[in-house]
C-alpha cells in the first residue's frame, strides 16, 4: 500500500481504530476539546465556569454562579481550578454539577443539540442569537435541559460556531456512553528542570529573616507567572505556590484568596507544574536560568541590609507593600521589576481575571510607557523623602463595606494627593530631567500598550503612531499598579472592592501622565493636560487630581510647539538600537511603507495595507464597522502566509470616569494600527486573502465608508465567519503563527469576543 493510500485509510477508519483499542481521554478526547472547546471554555470567563482545558476541569463540571458580577454586594467563594478544591466530590460540595453522567449527560445532549441545528456555512448568525460575553448563560441542569433546548435551539455546542467533524462527534459520544473515564497524565519536570527547581526552592526557602522577607516579596511578584527554565522541555511551565510540604515531597498548595493573605500554617515556596492546556490570555511567561538566579542574589543579597523580623499579614500589610517590605533596598525591588518590565505590565492587563474592563476603561486605547531611571528616582535615592512619603502610598480595596465606599475612596484619594504634592515639591528642587533620567537598561525599557475594550495587550518597542498620551513610571507608580491590579485585586470580590480598585487606578494613570509632563517644556504642560482631560475631564482634575507644577524646567530643550511629537521623534532616534525600531506601516515617512526584509509580494501587500494605518475615521469611515481587533491572514504565492493585526484605537475626550464611556467617545478621531503578528488574545474577526488581492481589499474598505451593504460584501468575499466550514483551521492558524515566531508565548486564543459580522 502506498504512503498516500495508507494515510487515506487511517483517516477513514480512525474512529473504528479508536473504538477497537478503547478511548483514552488524554490521547483522544482532550485534543478534541482543545481544538473545538477550549477557545471559549477556559479561565474564569468560561461559560458556566466549565473549564475544558484539563481532565480536572471536565470532572469539576459547571456552575450557575458566574465569576464576573459587577453588582454583587458580598464577595463570593473562590472557585480556582486545582486550588480551591480537588476531585469531583469536593467540587460537588461547592455547587458544581457534573456534565458527564451517562449517555444522557449534559455534554452529550449539548453536542446533540449543536449537531441538530448547525449554522448555515459562512452565513451570518441569526440576529436574535446573543453571542456577546455579557449574555446571560443558562447553565441548565439535566432536568432543565428539555426546556432549554426548546427555548434555545441554536445554543448547542460548540456554541454559535462551526461544529465537530463526524469523527470528533462519534468519538466524544462513544466516550460519554462508556462512562467518560478520565486518565489525565500529569506534567512532570525533566531531570534538568528538577535540578533548577531545587536551586530556586533552596533560595526561596532559605532560613533567616532577611531571606524570608525576600522570598515573600519574590512570591508576591511571581505568583502569576508561567515560569520556564533554561534548557527546559518545550511546553513545560511552572507556577510559584505556597505548599504545606517542603521540597522533595508532593506539593500540597495553600489556597488563600490573595497571594499576600496569611497562609495560616508553616509553608514552603514550591514550583508546581502547570497542568492542562495553555491558553494565551493567561500565559504570562517569565524565564528562569542560572543567570537569573545570580541576578536575584546580586540584587537582594549583595548588600549589608538587615531584617529583624518578617512582618505579619493583614489589611495594612496588603494596603502598603512599601511599608511591609521597607527593609529590602528599594533599588533592588525596582530594578528587579525593570529587568522584566514587560512581564509586570502584562500582569496588569492579561492575567487570569480575563475580563478586565474594571481596569481597561481607565486607559487610552493606545499609549507608550517609559520608566524613570533608578539613579534619578528620589524614592530610591533620598532616604528622608522615602520615609516621609511611604505612609502615603497605601492603597484601597482591603475593606469592602459598600456603605463606606465614598469615605474609603476620599481617604485614599487624599493620601495620594498629599503624596503627589510632596513629590512635586521635592522634585522641583532636583536637577531638571534629561535623557539620562529615562531608563534604557534593556529591551523592556520602551513598551506599547493597546486596549481592546475590556482587554489589552503590551509589546516591547514603540509601535504605532505617536500616541496622545505617554506614561513615565517611577518605582512607586509601577509597584502600586502591580499591587492594585494584580496582588490585591480579587475577581471574586464585591462591587465596593472593584470600584475602589478602578477609582485608585485612575489616580495612578494620572500620576504616570503628569510625571511625563516633567519632560515637557513648562509652557507646553497645561495645553497637553487639557488635551488629555477635555470637557468633563476638567471637572475631574478639579475634584480629584493634584495640580501640576508648571515652573520647574525640563532638561531636554524641546520646543514648546509640538513638544510631545519632537520628544517622540528624538526618543525613536536615540533608542533605535534598543527596540525603538522604525514602524513603516504606521509611521511611514519616505513612501516605502513596508518592511525591507520580506518577500516582494508581501512588500506590495504591506504597501497597500499601510493606507489603512493611522488615518482618522473622518477620512476612513469604514473604521466604524471594524471591531477592536481584526486579524488579516495573507497567503503568498509560495504557499506561506503572514498574519497582521489591525487594531482599532477608540478616542475619548477623557478616560477619567468609571461610567459613561460612550458619552466621552469621539468616533471621528478613531484610527487603526497595523502590526505584523498577533497582538491580541481575543481576535474579534479574521479576513483571509491572497497577497495579490490586498489592493482590492483595501480599496473595498476605503469605498465602503459607512454603508452596511458595501461592508457586507467585503465580509462575504474575504471574511471568515464563525460558521465558516474551515473556521477552526483558520482560527488556530493564528496560534500556529505565534508558535512559529514566538514559541514560548504560544497558547490557544480566545474566541468569546469573535464578532458576528
Amino acid at each position: 500500500m502506498s504512503s498516500r493510500a495508507l494515510v487515506a485509510f487511517s483517516l477513514l477508519f480512525a474512529p473504528f481504530m479508536i473504538f477497537a483499542q478503547g478511548i483514552s481521554y488524554s490521547r483522544d478526547i482532550q485534543p478534541i476539546l482543545t481544538e473545538k472547546c477550549v477557545a471559549c471554555h477556559a479561565c474564569y470567563d468560561a461559560p458556566c465556569q466549565l473549564n475544558l482545558g484539563s481532565g480536572e476541569g471536565v470532572l469539576r463540571g459547571a456552575s450557575k454562579q458566574p465569576v464576573y458580577d459587577g453588582a454583587r454586594t458580598k464577595a463570593q467563594e473562590t472557585t480556582r481550578l486545582y486550588f480551591d478544591a480537588i476531585g469531583e466530590e469536593a467540587w460537588r460540595s461547592r455547587g458544581f454539577n457534573s456534565v458527564l453522567d451517562g449517555q444522557a449527560s449534559l455534554m452529550a445532549r449539548m453536542l446533540e443539540l449543536g449537531r441538530a441545528n448547525p449554522p448555515p456555512p459562512n452565513a451570518k448568525l441569526p440576529a436574535d442569537l446573543e453571542i456577546s460575553i455579557n449574555r446571560e448563560n443558562q447553565c441548565p441542569l439535566p432536568g432543565e435541559f428539555d426546556a432549554y433546548a426548546k427555548q434555545f435551539a441554536h445554543a448547542g455546542m460548540p456554541f454559535a460556531v462551526a461544529g465537530l467533524s463526524d469523527a470528533e462527534y462519534e468519538t466524544l459520544q462513544r466516550w460519554l456512553a462508556e462512562g467518560a473515564p478520565v486518565d489525565e497524565q500529569a506534567l512532570r519536570p525533566t531531570a534538568a528542570e528538577q535540578r533548577q527547581i531545587a536551586e530556586w526552592e533552596k533560595l526561596l526557602n532559605a532560613p533567616g529573616a532577611r531571606e524570608a522577607l525576600v522570598g515573600r516579596w519574590l512570591f508576591e511578584h511571581l505568583f502569576l507567572a508561567h515560569l520556564y527554565f533554561e534548557g527546559g522541555e518545550a511546553g513545560h511551565f511552572f507556577q510559584l505556590v505556597r505548599s504545606r510540604t517542603p521540597s522533595g515531597q508532593p506539593i500540597d498548595p495553600i489556597a488563600t484568596r490573595r497571594p499576600n493573605d496569611d497562609p495560616g500554617s508553616e509553608f514552603y515556596y514550591r514550583l508546581w507544574p502547570i497542568q492542562g492546556v495553555i491558553v494565551h490570555k493567561t500565559h504570562i511567561t517569565y524565564p528562569l536560568s542560572r543567570q537569573k538566579l545570580a541576578r536575584v542574589r546580586e540584587l537582594f543579597f549583595s548588600g549589608d541590609w538587615t531584617a529583624d523580623a518578617v512582618p505579619g499579614y493583614g489589611a495594612q500589610r496588603r494596603a502598603n507593600p512599601f511599608e511591609t517590605f521597607q527593609a529590602i533596598p528599594a533599588g533592588a525591588r525596582y530594578q528587579f521589576m525593570l529587568d522584566n518590565a514587560e512581564y509586570f505590565v502584562r500582569t496588569f492587563i492579561r492575567g487570569p481575571v480575563c475580563r478586565g474592563q474594571i481596569a481597561t476603561d481607565v486607559i487610552r486605547d493606545n499609549f507608550w510607557t517609559l520608566f524613570q531611571d533608578p539613579e534619578h528616582d528620589l524614592y530610591l535615592t533620598d532616604a528622608e523623602y522615602r520615609a516621609k512619603v511611604t505612609p502615603l502610598l497605601a492603597m484601597p480595596g482591603q475593606f469592602d463595606e459598600i456603605g463606606d465606599l465614598l469615605g474609603l475612596w476620599r481617604t485614599y484619594r487624599d493620601k495620594r494627593n498629599a503624596y503627589e504634592k510632596l513629590r512635586l515639591d521635592t522634585y522641583a528642587d532636583a536637577p531638571a530631567p534629561d535623557w539620562s533620567h529615562i531608563w534604557s537598561g534593556n529591551d523592556n525599557a520602551l513598551l506599547s500598550i493597546f486596549r481592546q475594550h475590556d482587554s489589552a495587550s503590551v509589546r516591547k518597542g514603540l509601535i504605532g503612531e505617536i500616541p496622545q498620551t505617554i506614561w513615565w513610571m517611577d518605582y512607586p507608580l509601577l509597584e502600586r499598579t502591580y499591587y492594585q491590579l494584580v496582588v490585591n485585586f480579587d475577581v471574586f470580590g464585591n462591587v465596593s472592592h472593584q470600584a475602589q480598585t478602578r477609582l485608585y487606578f485612575d489616580l495612578i494613570r494620572n500620576g504616570a501622565e503628569v510625571n511625563f509632563l516633567r519632560l515637557m517644556p513648562p509652557e507646553a504642560r497645561r495645553p497637553l493636560l487639557s488635551d488629555w482631560y477635555q470637557n468633563s475631564g476638567k471637572l475631574k482634575m478639579w475634584l480629584d487630581y493634584q495640580s501640576i507644577d508648571v515652573d520647574p524646567p525640563s532638561g531636554l530643550g524641546l520646543p514648546v510647539e509640538r513638544a510631545k511629537e519632537t520628544f517622540a521623534t528624538s526618543l525613536l532616534e536615540r533608542y533605535a538600537a534598543l527596540n525603538a525600531r522604525p514602524d513603516p506601516f504606521n509611521r511611514c515617512r519616505d513612501g516605502a511603507c513596508y518592511r525591507p526584509d520580506v518577500d516582494p509580494a508581501l512588500q506590495r501587500a504591506e504597501q497597500s495595507l499601510s493606507r489603512l494605518a493611522s488615518r482618522p475615521a473622518a477620512g476612513l469611515r469604514v473604521i466604524d464597522r471594524l471591531p477592536e481587533a481584526t486579524l488579516l491572514r495573507i497567503e503568498l504565492p509560495d504557499g506561506k502566509r503572514e498574519i497582521y493585526s489591525l487594531l482599532r484605537n477608540r478616542m475619548h475626550s477623557n478616560v477619567a470616569f468609571m461610567l459613561g464611556e460612550e458619552m466621552r467617545y469621539q468616533p471621528g478621531l478613531d484610527t487603526l494600527t497595523l502590526y505584523p503578528g498577533v497582538l491580541s488574545s481575543y481576535p474579534n474577526f479574521l479576513f483571509n486573502l491572497r497577497a495579490e488581492e490586498v489592493p482590492q481589499f483595501v480599496q473595498a474598505l476605503e469605498q465602503a465608508r459607512d454603508r452596511a451593504e458595501a461592508f457586507d460584501k467585503v465580509i462575504e468575499r474575504w471574511g471568515i465567519r464563525r460558521s465558516h466550514p474551515e473556521f477552526w483551521r483558520y482560527f488556530h492558524d493564528l496560534s500556529a503563527h505565534i508558535r512559529e515566531t514566538e514559541p514560548v508565548e504560544a497558547g490557544v486564543l480566545d474566541m468569546n469576543r469573535y464578532r458576528n459580522l
